[in-house]
């Protein structure tokens, strides 16, 4: 397995100072490869919605912030790239404990990056949402 070109702290860094109420969700990353992560989100009842299953918000969240760390562990610190395209298909209604993103990267161009998302909840064996992204990436200064 290739090395990430960001390590997982320097990421965690990035996304608690870049995107602040991100630390409301008590995310960790679990692994960080080259175009590979794994992210979990602890469970916390904040993140209940009615009904007692974990939010779709926060769900994405979790989703967008490993597709963040797949593309960066890719091309490294490059904190302008941005969510172009999120779609997250919801599967089986997670229960109240940690979810896990395995995150991947399909294909990674010189302006885009696409990616791809499953979702686990501990409590669960089969995913709970799979999520499909597309990330810019800014241009260079050569």
């Amino acid at each position: 397995m290739a090395e990430s070109r960001l390590s997982p702290e320097a990421f965690l860094e990035l996304v608690q100072s870049g995107v602040p109420f991100a630390r409301y969700l008590h995310m960790s990353m679990e692994s960080m490869h080259y175009g590979q992560v794994v992210m979990r989100m602890a469970y916390h009842p904040d993140t209940i919605r009615p009904g007692g299953t974990i939010s779709g918000p926060a769900l994405m969240t979790l989703a967008d912030c490993a597709m963040y760390g797949v593309v960066l562990s890719a091309i490294g610190r490059v904190e302008l790239a941005v969510t172009t395209n999120l779609n997250i298909n919801f599967l089986h209604r997670p229960a109240k404990a940690d979810v896990i993103a395995e995150g991947r990267l399909l294909k990674l161009g010189r302006r885009l990056a696409v990616c791809e998302i499953i979702l686990h909840s501990e409590a669960h064996h089969e995913p709970v949402a799979h999520v499909t992204g597309t990330y810019s990436i800014p241009p260079t200064k050569d």
